[in-house]
């Protein structure tokens, strides 16, 4: 493309060899393929060097320089239509590729949340029990690709009631999200809520697969984390009827003892 960007832009302006010097650039030999193109460019006065004698044609073309190179083309009566057919497909193309790469510098998101907690209780709840917490929280979104999405979550806690500077920062989240076929599947250590939030309601490391709109069909397994449990495994059947919408499913929650018996 370079050298076609180069030669085309002597012909849009008309310039014949009689026209330039010999050598304006130290880096550009007699011998070089745009020699006699760009000699003419630098004679029309469409291009220059670095100042130091050098015309640096192995260096990426910025915008600005680009934008100097074709003002002054036009201001030397380029013509600028020509090049534009000249370059139809390389144009098209650049703007393809200027395209996804803004489309994949949007790719991640990262945003937060800060909460500040403080209860005090006393009565059935205990002697003047105080919780005084601060819970900060960092939000990791991006895209695999047209089918994939991860999302991760930080979080530091610090107990900010026993005046000792209690932190913990974690991890707590790390997930992805995709289909494969016809099956939406999750995978990695997520939230779950199992039987809306009555049963389960963390975060749970485990793999999901559903299928199905309407009526949605989802199959899960893996590991709480906490509540005393080592592993579990689920089925659940959704869907709408009129204006009712409607599930039933199956939950067990086991440990490692619990297997070894049975």
């Amino acid at each position: 493309m370079k050298k076609s960007l180069v030669l085309a832009m002597a012909m849009a302006l008309g310039v014949t060899a009689s026209a330039y010097a010999a050598n304006p650039f130290s880096d550009v030999p007699a011998g070089h393929w745009a020699y006699d193109s760009i000699n003419k460019l630098a004679a029309a006065g469409v291009i220059e060097g670095y100042g130091d004698s050098t015309f640096g044609g192995d260096k990426l073309m910025t915008r600005y320089e680009m934008a100097q190179i074709v003002a002054k083309a036009m201001a030397k009566g380029a013509n600028v239509d020509k090049l534009a057919a000249e370059f139809a497909d390389e144009l098209d193309n650049l703007g393809v590729r200027v395209a996804n790469l803004e489309k994949k510098a949007d790719n991640v998101k990262i945003t937060g949340q800060i909460r500040y907690e403080y209860a005090d209780r006393d009565g059935a709840f205990g002697d003047n029990v105080a919780k005084n917490r601060l819970r900060t929280r960092l939000f990791v979104n991006g895209a695999v690709n047209d089918d994939w999405t991860y999302t991760a979550r930080l979080q530091n806690d610090q107990n900010l009631a026993n005046n000792k500077g209690d932190e913990t920062t974690s991890l707590n989240q790390a997930y992805v999200t995709g289909r494969v076929g016809g099956l939406a599947v999750v995978a990695g250590k997520a939230p779950l809520t199992l039987v809306d939030g009555n049963l389960y309601d963390d975060t749970a490391e485990f793999v999901s697969v559903s299928y199905g709109k309407d009526v949605k069909l989802t199959a899960y397994a893996g590991q709480p984390t906490d509540y005393g449990f080592d592993n579990f495994y689920g089925a659940s059947l959704s869907g709408k009827v009129g204006k009712l919408a409607l599930s039933a499913g199956y939950d067990a929650f086991k440990d490692s003892l619990d297997a070894a018996k049975e």
